[in-house]
């Protein structure tokens, strides 16, 4: 991200203006009370923001908009601050828009089965709160007991269970927004359909650069009556990546379908103790879920697929303590890796489930390549992979070195027909490789709809999407006669 000096006076001016706003806003302009805020989980990268604030409110937040796109300075929007892709990173001529403070539980309708709620309610906390009704909130990401609903919305989070019930946006009924001129927009609707164009999907996803959520409406859905955990060891990852599509092949959909490399059990083991089967190479933690006839009839499935694939182990979880212990392994992993080396960051891309086993072979041949240690813990069932790549910030180069194979592992997934990200977000994390997945004529209609959006450029420039400009110049673009593509889109 390119650092971008304030105007003479622009700091001030906008300090003045946000001390305007009423209610009074909490503001954070000191160094020290700035620090905290300048970086998300995408640690590779840090900046601290000129200003940040905390609202309390959607009139709060409406206001602060306003006057920083009268000012012309750039908002950037944060959550919990859980994102790895750099989506929340602030920019040191901007405002860091901090949405915490708003966590309220507007409303929980047990009998329409939807809540609705602030963006900074935690995504376990609606489940938590709709339990007693025998509901819960689907998307479930592995940073759920502290990541945030407004900035799962931003990113279209997904989890563990997205395989059978979806990502964020599978799962909204509204979501109310503040755009670049700090008015409302409401989107979706708690009907089955709405007319007009479907601004809520647009608006899911896409990274705080088309507007500030500050009010949604979530679906819930009732808890099963039973759910069978799986737990099965391979000799090797091809093994383990096969039966995930021999699983989806027999026309079986599990809530949930994991895998885990013998590095990641490797580090789960030593953090957490937890008995994993010896010398595998690959786990997959497979879960079914339903009414009682229909989750036995999975298990018995899934269990006689995993064995007729080469599964050296197969266990399932006797009761709820057991099955709870093996997620914490999938959900606690991106904590244990931490034990392998210094730093790791994790990037995020997504295959056809087909090509899996190909595209794990290849993760490793280019890790090999470039010298690091890379582990891979991910959704299989969907085919979206989050290679860990290990680093230590302390040898020169590493980090530079770790960032390219990342870029590779990403194009060589779009080679393979999928994407360069299925949950985590592009941020600033893969804007390079939008340049590969995208050609001028779609990234020219992705910059049409921010300017429709926000035509002075003001919300969270310089992430999600590239200019054709960069693209040009990284040589990921054909330009044609010496000419740039629309010349006319804004260098945000």
């Amino acid at each position: 991200m390119d650092a971008v000096a304030a105007a003479p006076g622009t700091r001030e001016r906008t300090l003045d203006a946000l001390r305007a706003v009423r209610p009074a806003l909490a503001i954070v302009a000191d160094d020290e009370g700035l620090k905290p805020f300048e970086t998300d989980a995408f640690i590779a990268h840090r900046e601290t923001p000129m200003l940040a604030v905390m609202p309390e409110s959607e009139e709060q937040v409406r206001a602060v908009v306003r006057a920083c796109r009268r000012l012309g300075v750039p908002v950037v929007t944060r959550g919990a601050g859980t994102g790895i892709s750099g989506g929340a990173i602030p920019r040191s001529d901007g405002v860091l828009l901090v949405m915490t403070r708003m966590r309220a539980i507007v409303s929980l309708d047990p009998v329409a089965r939807t809540a609705t709620v602030e963006p900074g309610v935690r995504n376990l906390a609606v489940s938590e709160a709709a339990a007693p009704a025998g509901l819960f909130y689907a998307p479930d990401p592995s940073s759920q007991s502290i990541c945030s609903i407004g900035g799962n919305v931003a990113e279209n989070s997904g989890g563990v269970h997205c395989l059978k019930y979806g990502l964020t946006t599978h799962n909204l009924l509204a979501v109310r927004t503040v755009d670049a001129d700090g008015d409302v927009v409401e989107t979706g609707s708690l009907a089955l359909d709405a007319p007009g164009y479907d601004l809520m999907a647009l608006v899911t996803g896409s990274e705080g650069n088309l507007g500030v959520v500050t009010r949604v409406c979530v679906r819930l859905l009732p808890l099963p009556e039973r759910t069978e955990t799986l737990l099965a060891a391979f000799a090797s990852v091809r093994q383990a990546a096969e039966a995930v599509g021999e699983i989806i092949g027999a026309g079986i959909v599990p809530a949930a379908l994991e895998m885990m490399d013998r590095i990641v059990i490797e580090a789960c083991e030593r953090s957490m103790a937890l008995g994993f089967p010896r010398g595998a190479e690959a786990l997959l933690l497979a879960e079914v879920d339903g009414g009682e006839e229909e989750a036995r009839e999975a298990l018995a499935a899934v269990r006689a697929i995993l064995e007729r694939c080469g599964a050296t182990e197969v266990r399932v979880a006797a009761d709820a303590v057991e099955r709870e212990r093996l997620w914490k392994s999938r959900k606690g992993a991106f904590t244990a890796l931490a034990t392998i080396l210094p730093d790791f960051y994790t990037i995020d891309g997504t295959i056809p489930r087909r090509r899996l086993p190909d595209i794990l072979e290849r993760v490793y041949a280019l890790a090999a390549e470039y010298g690091l240690v890379v582990g891979n813990v991910f959704h299989a069932g969907d085919g979206n992979i989050h290679p860990c790549i290990f680093y230590d910030a302390n040898q020169p180069g590493e980090l530079e070195r770790g960032e390219e194979l990342g870029g590779r592992i990403l194009e060589a997934c779009v080679e393979a027909g999928g994407t360069i990200t299925g949950e985590h977000g592009v941020g600033i994390e893969k804007l390079r490789q939008m340049c590969v997945q995208f050609r001028a004529p779609e990234l020219a209609a992705f910059h049409d709809v921010k300017g429709a959006f926000d035509p002075g450029g003001i919300l969270n420039p310089g992430k999600a999407v590239p200019t054709l400009k960069r693209c040009a110049e990284w040589g990921g673009m054909h330009v044609h006669g010496g000419q740039m593509p629309r010349p006319d889109i804004p260098r945000f």
